[in-house]
């Protein structure tokens, strides 16, 4: 059974929606849950925002998170899941930001720097990912990864 699967599946079975909020990933990320037959009873809705300014205004990410952290950090990160959680009033939220490459990188952040967070009935959990790839493929493995955080983490939390 693929990843998506596995989180639909677990979804319904919680009566849980999720929703995601992606930059580095640009939609693949929802695609993906969105290919699983069923998902259309657990998605709400979803939110590419690329621009720091459209993390600001629509996902509710600090402004001073961004000027002190910028946008690929665990703290955006965290915050997008949070806001896209909130604003779509669900029990899930998987969030994605980074540098897929091949350009993009800074002194301090190098291509395949990407922050993955899940929010799970108001705890969020987070990983770092040092990722190697093509751009492709560094966006293919970021949904793994943020598909494997929820479902890590999904049996610690009930309703």
């Amino acid at each position: 059974m693929e990843l998506e699967e596995q989180v639909v599946e677990k979804l319904i079975e919680r009566n849980w929606k999720i929703t995601t909020a992606e930059s580095c990933t640009g939609g693949l990320l929802a695609g993906r849950i969105l290919n699983v037959s069923g998902a259309s009873s657990v998605y709400e809705e979803g939110h590419i925002t690329y621009s720091n300014e459209a993390k600001e205004k629509i996902l509710n990410v600090s402004h001073d998170i961004l000027e002190k952290y910028g946008a690929v950090s665990i703290h955006t990160a965290k915050q997008m899941a949070v806001g896209a959680a909130k604003i779509a009033n669900a029990d899930v939220a998987l969030s994605t930001t980074g540098i897929a490459g091949p350009t993009g990188e800074t002194k301090d952040k190098p291509v395949g720097l990407i922050y993955v967070s899940c929010y799970i009935l108001g705890k969020v959990y987070s990983k770092e990912l040092h990722l190697k790839g093509s751009r492709e493929e560094n966006r293919a493995k970021t949904v793994e990864m943020a598909l494997e955080l929820f479902l890590e983490n999904y049996c610690k939390e009930s309703k």
